[in-house]
């Protein structure tokens, strides 16, 4: 009876020694899948920019876009048409012209007054040597009548 207890119990420490390694072991593949699952997510995003790249290199190229005036209806088509992003990117660029035009608007204003100013100087100055004349010939005028 003794060598079936050790039967049973040889038996039983070999389920036991085989449940442990089948843990190790699909710890170790999960692991390896995991880090396949892994490398494969990254290589996704690398080939996700690469297309993206692509595709946007391609349209430049292909795409060409000419600008007509348009009439109210027609851009209102158009701006339905439109995804939110365009939109606002569109808003960004109507910003950014403004700005310029009012830059270009403001330097004109700054320019113009700088020479108003330099006219007015040119003007007081020559305004002030003929009031110089003019006093000077009152005076000699006065000297005369007082000889």
């Amino acid at each position: 009876m003794g060598s079936l207890g050790d039967g049973v119990k040889k038996v039983l420490l070999a389920g036991i020694g085989t449940a442990a390694v089948t843990a190790e072991k699909s710890k170790e593949v999960l692991d390896k899948m995991a880090e396949r699952g892994e490398a494969a997510v990254e290589q996704g995003k690398v080939l996700n920019q690469e297309l993206r790249h692509n595709i946007k290199k391609t349209v430049k190229e292909n795409v060409n876009v000419s600008v007509r005036t348009s009439s109210p209806e027609e851009l209102d088509e158009l701006l339905d048409k439109m995804t939110p992003e365009q939109i606002e990117q569109l808003k960004e660029r109507i910003y950014e012209r403004e700005a310029a035009v009012s830059e270009e608007e403001t330097e004109k204003v700054e320019e113009a007054v700088e020479q108003a100013g330099e006219t007015a100087e040119t003007v007081e100055t020559e305004t002030a040597k003929e009031a110089a004349k003019e006093v000077e010939a009152i005076e000699s005028g006065n000297e005369d009548m007082n000889e």
